[in-house]
């Protein structure tokens, strides 16, 4: 059908005539409720009015950027990459992904599982709330669609395949490239203006050169390397989370891209929710567990990943026979240790554009207090210039943690 965009009414009644949702409801009669606060697009959760806990979620992109508005065109083509995005994760790794009810490229829609036991991670984190099963989770999520779509493990045909049916997401990852790397590092429409005007941290920012020219080296490989399916966008707004499960949601950004940006985009966050502990909460607790956190993950995705690679003794990359053993284990210890290091980079990046670019964190940008949101700022920009800057040298997943201890 001709794509429309749907509302609390009319995406009733689309749904209504889809089997396998209504097979879901039975008889029940629908109401819709929208609840997306993202930056990109429209989600609504589908209820029974006679079972509230009976829900679906739809979410339908639409032709412009959301939170900006409709004079800022954006391709609604990007649902289409979220959806193959979501299959291909989920035929690696089920448990992670929610379950799909219904899929449509025409309408740029998907209807997925409603996740009413879980909260999107930010918001639980910022709470304060230890989530102990994150890192294994987390860690195992990235490691498996890492290496599972890489030439580590794929045969050469395979690789080619991937990123043909993902790099024509070209809308997103020129947004990425403009919003994540250049725009909030200069004077700029888009950023955030009336905390640029008169901010001497901010002309300080977009006078570093060091800092910038070190940002152009990541861009460049995040435009030219093609190692693994990425879900894009890997923040804690993206995954929902509960005591013993952890989802991750929203893949639109998905594109054969640099194995250290997702891990690089979920390290910034994590550090952001560091610093609104530091400067907001002072709950040093909560920081702690934080930073034992960001190391368990590190370190069980570098295990993980050697793990899987030992499983699999021929790819695009590797004949078998081709190292001797001694080589061939310090070669893959090396490999992982410079996806860390990239990662580090790719969170400074991270990091540092979500204070004046145009989409912010709310850890940072949320902060009502002026003096502890600049305080805030300070922090995260202390912080995110070492990783940029010393991300090459990095050998060790303490050095990071005492960049981070270090910036208060």
């Amino acid at each position: 059908m001709d794509y429309k965009k749907l509302d609390k009414t009319s995406v009733i009644e689309y749904l209504s005539n889809i089997k396998k949702i209504m097979a879901y409801f039975g008889s029940d009669d629908l109401v819709a409720q929208e609840i997306g606060d993202g930056n990109l697009n429209y989600v609504y959760k589908i209820s029974s009015v006679q079972n509230p806990q009976k829900a679906l979620i739809a979410k339908q992109a639409v032709p412009y950027l959301r939170c900006v508005g409709e004079e800022f065109p954006l391709s609604r083509e990007r649902m289409t990459y979220e959806i193959r995005a979501l299959q291909k994760f989920y035929n690696i790794l089920p448990s992670f992904i929610p379950n799909l009810y219904h899929t449509s490229e025409d309408m740029s829609l998907v209807v997925m599982e409603y996740l009413g036991n879980h909260i999107i991670m930010r918001k639980g984190l910022m709470e304060g709330v230890k989530y102990e099963k994150f890192s294994e989770h987390i860690s195992t999520y990235m490691s498996a669609m890492l290496f599972y779509t890489s030439s580590l493990y794929l045969k050469s045909s395979e690789k080619r395949a991937i990123i043909a049916e993902f790099n024509s997401n070209i809308e997103l990852c020129k947004l990425t490239e403009d919003l994540v790397f250049s725009f909030p590092f200069m004077e700029h429409e888009t950023n955030d203006n009336e905390n640029v005007k008169n901010n001497p941290q901010a002309q300080k920012l977009f006078k570093d050169m060091e800092f910038k020219e070190k940002a152009l080296e990541l861009k460049y490989r995040f435009m030219t390397q093609s190692d693994a399916l990425l879900h894009g966008d890997l923040h804690t707004g993206s995954i929902m989370i509960n005591e013993s499960q952890t989802y991750v949601i929203d893949p639109e950004f998905a594109f054969v891209g640099p194995f250290g940006f997702d891990i690089g985009a979920l390290l910034a966050n994590l550090v952001n929710n560091y610093i609104y502990h530091e400067v907001v909460t002072k709950d040093k607790d909560f920081q702690e567990w934080l930073l034992m956190s960001i190391k368990e993950i590190l370190e069980k995705f570098r295990d993980k990943f050697l793990d899987f690679w030992t499983e699999h003794k021929e790819s695009a990359l590797l004949v078998e026979g081709y190292l001797d053993s001694e080589t061939l284990v310090r070669y893959k210890e090396k490999f992982v240790k410079n996806i860390i290091k990239e990662s580090v980079g790719y969170a400074g990046v991270k990091m540092a554009r979500r204070i004046y670019g145009v989409a912010g964190v709310t850890e940072i940008r949320g902060i009502e207090d002026k003096e502890l949101r600049a305080e805030a700022e300070k922090i995260a920009l202390k912080i995110a210039r070492e990783f940029v800057i010393r991300y090459e040298k990095i050998n060790s997943v303490d050095e990071i943690l005492e960049i981070v201890k270090n910036a208060g």
